[in-house]
């Protein structure tokens, strides 16, 4: 896909736009996803079923620039640490293909492009961008200062939750904050996992992450985390009335949990890396039922 978009351009401008989609991670768009499927949650039981166009364009649009700003920020942030872990080495910031300068301009660019969008909506939406914004760009800076990096992360992911429902009925009900909080246990349980694939590395180059955190219970409190994330999404499911379709992709997703377990068992990274990218699919079923529930209502 990258190589097709970048194919017509002139050879001295492949190299780096290459470099520049790689930095956005726009060759592996999981993470887009990831923040994709709590985005489309909140729009849809905000809006009680399909989002007003223009809010659904401005938030699906929003979610790819704000991933990709905050890819750019997370490799700036961390241009010295990278470099110290075999899965990041060879990114094109810890490599010196692109320079930290031209990174926060980039960093800069999609955050106005996508505060561009933030003000086609409301002045509650604009406030709350803000806090969002700042998430994004802090966020990459907590592995150094907190063992808790993952659960910051579920903050910044899950921010497009009160902005979404801010932006369909300009209230903030405590359903938003629900799913908010379903979204930070979530965010946390598979960045976890992500963070598993580089724990040994990590722990050399004196980064923090729950994974460390976690140490030999990582899989015991993945799995309350997973229990109660299940728990957490049925109340949302409870509080919003949604019917069987909804409760039928909990499952599903509950299952998806236990097999990620079982795929961790032995902690080897690509079988840890094996079980974050099956979340897509977690975040992907509570969606559809969700959209399915709510035409049915």
């Amino acid at each position: 896909m990258i190589e097709w978009l970048t194919s017509h351009l002139p050879p001295q401008l492949r190299e780096k736009a290459l470099d520049y989609l790689v930095l956005t991670r726009m060759d592996r768009p999981i993470g887009a996803l990831l923040l994709l499927w709590p985005t489309w949650w909140a729009l849809w039981l905000a809006a009680g079923g399909f989002p007003p166009l223009g809010i659904f364009v401005i938030f699906t649009v929003g979610v790819f620039l704000m991933r990709s700003a905050g890819c750019v920020m997370n490799d700036y942030a961390d241009r010295h640490l990278d470099p110290q872990v075999a899965r990041t080495a060879g990114r094109p910031i810890a490599c010196g293909r692109v320079q930290p300068r031209e990174a926060l301009l980039l960093f800069t660019v999609l955050l106005l492009l996508a505060f561009g969008l933030v003000l086609l909506t409301n002045a509650m939406t604009i406030k709350l961008a803000f806090v969002g914004a700042a998430l994004a760009a802090l966020y990459p800076f907590s592995k150094r200062y907190t063992q808790l990096p993952q659960v910051v992360l579920g903050a910044t992911f899950g921010w497009s939750i009160p902005m979404a429902f801010a932006a369909v009925s300009q209230k903030l009900p405590p359903l938003a904050w629900l799913l908010f909080l379903g979204n930070v246990l979530w965010s946390t349980i598979y960045d976890t996992e992500y963070a598993m694939v580089d724990r040994e590395d990590d722990i050399r180059a004196g980064a923090k992450s729950t994974a460390i955190l976690f140490g030999e219970d990582d899989r015991m409190i993945l799995g309350v985390l997973m229990v109660s994330f299940v728990l957490t999404m049925a109340l949302v499911g409870h509080r919003a009335g949604l019917n069987w379709p909804y409760w039928l992709g909990l499952l599903g997703s509950s299952a998806l949990f236990g097999l990620q377990q079982w795929t961790t068992r032995k902690r080897e990274p690509a079988a840890c890396l094996t079980a974050f990218r099956q979340n897509n699919w977690v975040g992907l079923l509570l969606w559809a039922g969700m959209a399915i529930a709510l035409v049915m209502q």
